[in-house]
């Protein structure tokens, strides 16, 4: 059974910096993308970043400028990576790891990410 597994979230001062990572026990071959979503008490779910398969990634225009997604490629695992900079209090929310593959959609639990002085 494909898991993803997120971690490295936690308390952060506003402007302050973290990565998060995700462990997906799934090869690469298996995935048309992944990406990062997120989501706060009361609202709607939101897209953070996407990285397709060749490598190329798209980011939320909330986002955008403060973020980069990766990916570390493993024989029958893939790691994906954000690090997220300049953080502010609006981007606190539980934050989690999607796959599209094998035509399903895959999700993590979730790690919380709380921005806050």
């Amino acid at each position: 059974q494909v898991q993803l597994v997120e971690s490295g979230g936690g308390l952060v001062q506003p402007g302050g910096s973290l990565e998060l990572s995700c462990a997906a026990s799934i090869s690469i071959s298996s995935i048309d993308f992944m990406g990062w979503y997120r989501q706060a008490p009361g609202k709607q779910r939101e897209l953070v970043g996407t990285i397709m398969f060749d490598g190329s990634a798209n980011y939320g225009d909330s986002v955008k400028g403060r973020i980069v997604i990766w990916r570390i490629d493993g024989e029958n695992s893939v790691d994906l990576q954000m690090q997220m900079n300049e953080l502010k209090p609006e981007d606190t929310a539980k934050y989690f790891c999607y796959a599209r593959a094998n035509n399903m959609d895959l999700w993590g639990q979730g790690t919380q990410v709380t921005v806050s002085s």
